[in-house]
């Protein structure tokens, strides 16, 4: 099956599709300043510009939209159309994940993905929030 959009309708689309600031992103970083924590954000001179850096912790924190870094969740199904490419590109994006994740942790860094599907709902969100800052605070001990 073939892509339902026109090649410069689906450019326009994908264009609109922003890598910082994402709700995500923005609710865990609310949560971590909450708890007294500081960090710097999509650091620039670190591979992957990760989303949250604790220097003091020595933590990386990647936030993954699951459709985007292909989580085995509900969230993370491919579209019908266009499945060679949608498969192509996730796949390189987990490749890549692999790679920096790797990097990172060769120069010292932990490195820790939360999904967001893992913080959509309220009822989970507290849960893994809340393991979150145990990552961090018990790899420091």
């Amino acid at each position: 099956m073939s892509d339902i959009y026109t090649k410069s309708k689906r450019s326009e689309i994908m264009s609109k599709i922003s890598g910082k600031e994402t709700k995500p992103e923005v609710l865990v970083r609310k949560y971590l300043f909450s708890k007294g924590f500081r960090f710097r954000k999509n650091v620039k001179n670190l591979l992957g510009k990760p989303d949250i850096v604790l220097p003091k912790y020595k933590v990386i924190i990647f936030i993954h939209g699951c459709f985007w870094h292909g989580h085995t969740c509900k969230k993370g199904n491919l579209p019908a159309s266009n499945i060679k490419f949608w498969e192509d590109k996730i796949l390189q994006n987990k490749t890549r994940d692999e790679i920096v994740i790797s990097n990172l942790n060769k120069l010292g860094w932990k490195v820790i993905i939360v999904w967001q599907c893992e913080i959509q709902k309220k009822s989970n969100r507290d849960i893994r929030l809340s393991q979150l800052v145990s990552d961090i605070i018990d790899e420091n001990k």
